[in-house]
This record gives structure tokens, sequence and C-alpha cells, in this order.
């Protein structure tokens, strides 16, 4: 990790404005580098390596009454800054967030909370094209965070324009197009201990967004979303099971569509010891809620399953990882099976 010490400027003669930095804070830079080799037995892959790197820039700093800010930009692959995102700590009132579109707030944060030893059983390479709950997390949004409470942490979410991220200082991100409007997403997070040992390790979460639609030719309601979820760590073991849903608004009467989607989720992980780890996880989305009379097509194109043995190993700076994932109706086709094999070694820096 490199540290920079973000220095105050002064005027060096008359002619030159004053820049005033009396309370300077901290910059620090932190990155890594991740390969993969991904094998899926007989299909055609091409070339089977892949390769990614990012870089994290942070700054923090204190305001005179105890208030402190935080300033974080994430830079991908081909320097496209993917992420970022300024928070200001307000003690006893808890924390404000502005989030450019990383869908790390809102309902998108507890998308999926399953224990694992490396990622979630669909975010190791191949997804099979389940659905998740994202609800305003994608967009830029501001979100109040509650300080916790016994136990319990509050989070409020809203979004003016969903689906719009990104947007630069001094600008507007221009129209907000005939889909979607304003969001607001709710979250909860307890960890209802009461002081005990034997309970210290289960975490109970739950969420809820609605989004406004005017796609009126299609006769678009409001998007709703909502998900739930309970993990517990004792010892070594960690378990946990989720569900959600998600409901469209896609209520044409002329397309032939599905509207509604159902997802159910379970994970275990052993951590071995503190450097070797292993897990296994499943996740399932279920179509619902057909928008038009006709056959709706039996389980094999209505359900996708993926299930995911993963073990993982650090080395210091060095993470060395393995994920074998299977999928069933991978894209609701019933002909889409598939079995994949991954490895991966990550550099932190």
């Amino acid at each position: 990790m490199n540290k920079l010490t973000k220095v105050g400027c002064s005027a060096l003669c008359g002619s030159l404005a004053a820049i005033s930095a009396a309370n300077a804070g901290d910059l620090t830079v932190t990155g890594g580098a991740h390969v993969t080799y991904l094998s899926q037995g007989t299909a055609v892959t091409g070339n089977p390596f892949g390769m990614a790197s990012a870089v994290t820039f942070t700054g923090s700093g204190e305001l005179d009454n105890g208030y402190t800010y935080n300033f974080v930009v994430a830079e991908g692959d081909g320097h496209a800054y993917s992420a970022a995102r300024v928070n200001i700590t307000m003690g006893g009132l808890g924390t404000i967030e502005f989030d450019g579109g990383n869908s790390g707030n809102g309902i998108a944060a507890y998308d999926n909370v399953l224990p694992t030893a490396w990622e979630e059983a669909h975010g190791a390479g191949v997804s099979g094209g389940v659905k998740t709950v994202l609800g305003v997390g994608s967009s830029n949004n501001i979100q109040w965070a509650s300080p916790k409470i016994l136990g319990t942490e509050i989070a409020l979410t809203y979004a003016h324009a969903v689906g719009k991220s990104d947007t630069a200082d001094k600008s507007t991100s221009g129209t907000t197009g005939t889909e979607f409007g304003r969001g607001y997403d709710a979250t909860i997070k307890i960890n209802p201990s009461l002081g005990t040992e034997i309970l210290s390790g289960l975490n109970l979460y739950a969420g809820a967004s609605t989004i406004e639609a005017y796609d009126n030719a299609n006769v678009l309601e409001d998007k709703w979303e909502g998900v739930g979820a309970v993990t517990y760590a004792l010892g070594p073991v960690e378990v946990g099971a989720m569900w959600s849903a998600l409901y469209s608004g896609a209520e044409s009467v002329t397309a032939v569509q599905y509207h509604t989607y159902k997802n159910h989720g379970f994970g275990v992980a052993f951590n071995v010891n503190d450097d070797f780890s292993v897990s296994y996880g499943e996740y399932q989305s279920r179509k619902a809620g057909y928008t038009n009379e006709g056959a709706q097509g039996g389980e094999e194109t209505r359900v996708v399953e993926v299930t995911s043995w993963q073990a993982a190993y650090t080395m210091g700076g060095a993470s060395f990882r393995v994920a074998d994932v299977h999928v069933d109706n991978a894209l609701w086709s019933s002909t889409a099976d598939s079995s994949t094999t991954i490895v991966s070694m990550g550099l932190a820096f």
C-alpha cells in the first residue's frame, strides 16, 4: 500500500490566490492483479486464460466538529473508473453517502450475503443468467445509514433517476428516458446477540425496493423487489440461506413474457485454518407471472440452478482460489447445462 499525504499550499505572492488546506486528509492507494484459467470440458472456449487489474484511491479526513469524511474511486481495466462514492460520518446522526452507482448501496448490498470461500455460487465466472435484486444500487443515489444501535443497522436509499450513473459535477444526466423514474430502497441488518456468545454470529437481513415506471406504451407498473437472508457462524463453520423476488412491472397484454422472478440460495463455508477455507453454495432463479395466454413452458425453461464447490488459500498478499460450477438450464434453456472449473490467482498491493 502506498500512502500519499495531502499538502496544503499557500500563496507565493500577492498575484496568486491563496489555497486553504487547514485540515488536510490522507490519500491511500491499493490495488491488485487477477489471473484466471477457465475450463468448460469439451466446450469450445478459445483462450482459457484471463487477467484483470484494478486500483482504488481512498481519501479520508476530519472536520472541526468531529465528523469524518471519505472518498473512494475505483479504476478498473483500461483506465475506466467503475465506482466512486463520498460519505460523511456524523457520529450519532449516522452516515450520508453519495454513490455513483457501484451497486454497493440499497437492496443491492444484500442481494447475496451467503458465506463462501471465494465468490457467490453464480459469481465465480459462470452465472447461468440467474436474476438478482438490484434496486437503485446501480444508479446515482444518496443513502443515509443509521449508527449501529442494539445490533441493528438501518439504511434508506434514494435515486432521482434510476438507470443513470456517474454524472459529472456541475452537470445533469439529461433526459430520464421513458422507462423508470425515482427509486426508493430500505434495508435492515440485525445482530440479535443480546450479549450472548452463542448468538454473536447470527445476522438477519431484509430489504425492499420500489421504482417508478413511466413506460405506458407497454402498460408497465412500478417495479418492486425484496430480499431476506439469515447467516450464522459458530467457530469455523458458517451457514446461510436467502430468498428474494422481483416484479418487473411488465404487464403488457400483447407481449409474451414473464414479469416475476423468485430466487433462493443456500451456502455453507468451513475455515480449515486462518489461511485455507472451503465452501459449497447453490442459487436458483424461477420465472413466474406469465403476461399472455398460452403455454408457460416446462420446468426446464423456467428454472436456472447454479451449484458451486470452492476452495481458497491465502499466502501473504497472494490468494489462490478454485471453483467447480455446475449450471442446470443456463439462460432458461433445457439444452444449456454446463460444468466449469475456474482456477484463480490474485495478488494484492
